[in-house]
């Protein structure tokens, strides 16, 4: 049986329930000390994970259609992508004014030469910002056949985030490696794809 329409309402709600939870538990926890002594760092932490986490989920979307048989999931995809570079932002936001501060962002370009681990995340967010901006229907229309290139860019993201996670923390943690072998099985369902641009 195929997902109506109205269900499929109810489901991208569900999914901006769950993605917008998390951020109110956040101003709660700050609000209340539920932090460490290093809270900058806990909140580095929880957003560039609720990042991670919606990255998995955008990118276990198509085969979970294709294996349920419900394309209409695919419509899915664009609200997690834009959450997940909502999260991303936060993360980002979160390191510049809490690790740095708003009067020393000028540093920032000293840290990404002596924290590599900074660069790939910077660059996971600049290829998310593109394609936040080129999500659109008329973005799609306009670029044609290089919409579905450009946006292969995800699986770039879905490589350099986990790395950029395990390579971030002083000590290894299973919880880093837990993320990127989730990566490694949602980039294996796209197997096909990469060998077809090993032929290119």
């Amino acid at each position: 049986m195929r997902l109506t329409l109205p269900q499929l309402r109810m489901l991208k709600s569900l999914l901006h329930l769950l993605a917008l939870l998390p951020l109110i538990w956040l101003f709660y926890a700050v609000n209340h000390g539920q932090f460490s002594a290093d809270p900058a760092k806990d909140i580095q932490q929880f957003t560039g994970r609720m990042a991670l986490k919606l990255l998995l989920l955008t990118l276990a979307i198509s085969p979970v259609a294709r294996y349920l048989r419900q394309p209409v999931l695919i419509r899915m995809r664009r609200p997690a992508g834009l959450w997940c570079f909502a999260w991303a932002t936060l993360h980002m936001t979160s390191y510049a004014l809490l690790e740095l501060g708003a009067n020393n962002l000028n540093l920032l370009g000293r840290e990404l030469v002596l924290r590599p681990w900074l660069t790939l995340g910077l660059l996971s967010w600049v290829i998310l910002l593109a394609l936040t901006f080129t999500s659109t229907q008329a973005a799609q229309r306009k670029l044609g056949r290089r919409w579905q290139q450009l946006h292969y860019a995800i699986y770039l993201v879905a490589i350099l985030a986990p790395v950029h996670y395990i390579w971030s923390v002083k000590v290894l943690s299973p919880q880093p490696l837990i993320y990127a072998c989730i990566a490694a099985i949602m980039l294996a369902f796209r197997y096909k794809t990469f060998r077809r641009w090993w032929r290119l």
